[in-house]
């Protein structure tokens, strides 16, 4: 038993190590490769519509992440096959957190890719997919149907595998792939919407819950959006092609 014990405590330094040191940076072919890869399956509209379901994690996570943050308390999410979602709080139905909880959805996923795109430029590929994996675990928790606890188990499920079976150069590219993709495939919703409001529709969306909220018209809120997504994979881009 006592030399179990002692096994055990001396691979938590070396654990320690394997989730917060640094890893040295892929060579700059990979970090276009998977900027391509990221690209394919978000331009393509037939990619998208399945690719789509995880910036649907993300926009629902921040969602959720905020209004906890806020003070709100979190009744539960929803993902839908369709792509679409659904976070629930409970709360003031106006006031600052209610503006931060509606604001975080759109938002999101681009500032996602910038903290991981800070993180890889600090070289901590592995520590970024074990946090991606903790907040997934912890989202986990509050989904409210099959189907997006099934997409987040899936999802998480890869994370970990990658991050605790993976060698160094694949963690790299799966890592540099999904911070790729959220900084990508974060400007995308933004222009969906838009074009959505141009025919009519749309008219319950994120943007024009906030300008019920705020009294600031829903294409101010909308264009915030852009500045956030485009700012982000500028920022996240030049970060990861070392600029």
């Amino acid at each position: 038993m006592d030399t179990l014990a002692s096994t055990s405590l001396s691979a938590l330094p070396d654990l320690w190590d394997r989730i917060f040191g640094s890893q040295p940076d892929p060579d700059l072919w990979v970090v276009i490769a998977t900027l391509v890869a990221a690209l394919a399956v978000v331009v393509p509209q037939g990619a998208w519509r399945i690719s789509r379901n995880t910036v649907t994690i993300a926009h629902e996570g921040g969602h959720g992440l905020v209004a906890l943050l806020t003070g709100r308390t979190l009744t539960g999410i929803r993902l839908h096959s369709d792509t679409s979602g659904l976070t629930v709080s409970r709360g003031k139905p106006y006031g600052l957190g209610m503006i931060l909880t509606a604001a975080a959805g759109y938002t999101a996923p681009p500032l996602l890719g910038l903290g991981g795109a800070a993180l890889l430029a600090a070289g901590h590929i592995t520590l970024l997919l074990w946090l991606a994996t903790a907040l997934l675990l912890v989202m986990l928790v509050m989904i409210r149907n099959a189907y997006g606890a099934l997409t987040v188990v899936l999802t998480g499920g890869m994370f970990l595998l990658v991050s605790w079976l993976a060698g160094p150069q694949v963690q790299a590219a799966f890592a540099y792939t999904v911070v790729w993709f959220l900084l990508v495939g974060g400007v995308r919703p933004a222009f969906e919407l838009q074009a959505k409001r141009s025919r009519g529709g749309a008219g319950d969306s994120d943007a024009d819950q906030l300008s019920r909220l705020t009294h600031v018209p829903a294409g101010l809120w909308l264009f915030l959006f852009h500045v956030v997504s485009l700012c982000s994979l500028m920022g996240g881009g030049r970060w990861l092609l070392r600029i």
